[in-house]
């Protein structure tokens, strides 16, 4: 049985909630003021706003928000971080379904559940984030894409491919094409991801994260 690489799951998820080891008082309450700013922004007006609009609104000079984000993308990734973390915790050492201890495609299924409920309440920000070529460049992705390939190779199959196709209706522009321009539920949406799920080979309890 192949297990789940915790020291390789535990890399994406440092690499994704990384912080500087070392923050000025100050830098630290510029940051908070930043990410709340942008949190606010990206609800009312979504992912179209500009790094001076969001100096604006957070009290700072646009050379403090460029000294620490280079543009509104690299933002969004930081406030969505922050969102996934308790997730990315909890496929590494919480209870099964989506921890450790059940079977890949029930696993899978936990997770596309999960996966669903942070983008119904951080649209915005995904879309932010997480669209286009800068979805698959962000720690984020590669943790989901080596959760999903450990799933994919405990339901004892061999497919590089499969792990990104089964990540791919997570997209943020596809969901809020589901949900906001066909009018599609939360619960249509994860009832066919259970599907797509279930196409997994029932495969082996997975006993490790």
């Amino acid at each position: 049985m192949t297990v789940l690489d915790p020291d390789t799951l535990s890399r994406y998820s440092d690499r994704v909630n990384s912080k500087p080891v070392s923050e000025r008082a100050d830098a630290a309450a510029n940051r908070r003021r930043i990410l709340a700013a942008a949190e606010e922004l990206f609800a009312t007006r979504g992912p179209d706003i500009t790094m001076g609009e969001l100096a604006a609104a957070a009290g700072v000079g646009r050379g403090t928000l460029y000294r620490r984000y280079d543009s509104v993308a690299a933002v969004a990734v930081a406030l969505l971080d922050e969102h996934e973390r308790r997730l990315q915790e909890a496929m590494l050492s919480g209870p099964p379904p989506l921890g450790p201890g059940a079977a890949p495609r029930e696993r899978l299924v936990a997770f596309y559940d999960a996966m669903i409920d942070v983008l119904e309440r951080h649209l915005p920000l995904a879309l932010g984030a997480e669209t286009g070529a800068r979805r698959y460049q962000t720690g984020a992705y590669g943790f989901w894409r080596v959760f999903v390939a450990a799933q994919v190779r405990e339901a004892g199959l061999k497919d590089e491919a499969l792990p990104d196709v089964l990540l791919a209706p997570l997209a943020p522009d596809l969901y809020q094409n589901q949900r906001h321009e066909r009018g599609m539920s939360v619960a249509a949406v994860k009832k066919a991801l259970h599907r797509l799920a279930y196409a997994l080979p029932e495969g082996a309890v997975s006993r490790g994260p």
